[in-house]
């Protein structure tokens, strides 16, 4: 039977997580389960009999799971790494909003405890494959997990763009860009553009323009089994493709990005069966002042493990672990508060 193994993939730049990372490789290797870490990590964390591994895909395959430690951008940047191999990413939020990851700061030692057990799911999120061309000819394509976004480049002039649904022409744009996003991206920069939220569950892709001049210019919720295409048009200035904030693509005028579903689905490791609606509230801190349902009680661990001390995690200022359960005439357990403008940088950054 082959040994079982880990990639512990940390936000390096946070002490925290740097902190956090030495923990969680110190339990994992109590257990008996090997550890992978990236080259490009291995010294800031610093850990000795651990496995150091090139930062491409290979770094994933044949582990078992991929503990992120980090924000939004940790984890979007990890499953660069593990798309390919189909690992699931496990996400302790280390970061403000933290919309992908599952557990937060003050669960890390059960989170462990968790995964030792083998006491998680596998749930799969759509992605988009983004495909650019000009004149017939492919530019570049590639994929994203949150969002394609097609923006101007130049700040003082207005981009100029056509929309295109399922090879029908929709409407003319002048705004600063337009971002088709997945489900999970729903909470990300398509939120902080006026898109809707939408559930994780739902298959379908969002079309939302930016700050669109136009009388038509509402967010537009279409079937996954569509073709979205946005073209650059001649004479607009120049724009820039993004995906998931993370890999670029310059778009001259005459440019044409097609987004459809994509292929492979990214896998998140789930710890608990939270209720979208909970992590909304607790996320935004919504006011549920006045709820008089049936108050949903807490899950709790078939083996409780014991919490680490203040002293191991670093300074822990951000929300409480768990998720807050809203009760009658009471808000939420903590939530964040932060604004969508910090909802979309966290799940760019």
């Amino acid at each position: 039977m082959s040994k079982r193994s880990v990639l512990v993939v940390a936000h390096t730049g946070r002490p925290e997580a740097v902190r956090s990372a030495q923990l969680v490789i110190e339990r994992l290797g109590q257990a008996g389960i090997g550890v992978r870490v990236l080259d490009t990590e291995a010294d800031q964390i610093g850990c000795t009999g651990v496995e150091v591994m090139p930062s491409t895909a290979a770094a994933a395959d044949d582990a078992e799971v991929v503990m992120v430690l980090g924000g939004d951008g940790t984890l979007l940047r990890a499953a660069d790494l593990t798309r390919a191999s189909g690992t699931p990413l496990l996400g302790v939020n280390l970061g403000h909003v933290g919309f992908l990851a599952e557990a937060e700061r003050d669960d890390l030692a059960a989170t462990v405890d968790r995964v030792c057990d083998r006491r998680y799911e596998v749930e799969e999120r759509m992605t988009v494959d983004v495909t650019a061309r000009r004149n017939g000819t492919v530019m570049g394509a590639t994929w994203a997990l949150n969002e394609a976004s097609i923006e101007k480049a130049e700040r003082e002039r207005m981009l100029e763009v056509v929309a295109e649904i399922d090879g029908r022409p929709l409407s003319n744009w002048g705004c600063d860009g337009v971002v088709c996003a997945t489900p999970t991206g729903s909470t990300a920069y398509a939120f902080s553009a006026g898109g809707p939220v939408v559930w994780p569950e739902v298959e379908a892709m969002l079309v939302v323009p930016i700050s669109a001049h136009s009388l038509f210019s509402r967010p537009l919720v279409v079937s996954p089994r569509s073709s979205v295409a946005v073209e650059v048009l001649p004479g607009t200035p120049r724009a820039v493709l993004w995906c998931d904030g993370r890999r670029t693509l310059d778009l001259p005028p005459g440019a044409r990005v097609e987004v459809r579903r994509g292929a492979v689905p990214v896998r998140l490791a789930r710890l608990h069966l939270t209720p979208f609606t909970d992590r909304l509230v607790t996320k935004f801190g919504l006011p549920v002042t006045g709820w008089r349902g049936r108050v949903r009680q807490p899950s709790r661990p078939s083996r409780p493990s014991p919490p680490l001390a203040d002293s191991q995690v670093g300074d822990a200022s951000g929300t409480g672990g768990g998720t807050a359960v809203p009760g009658p005439g009471g808000g939420p357990e903590g939530g964040s508060g932060e604004s969508a403008g910090g909802a979309a940088g966290g799940q760019r950054g």
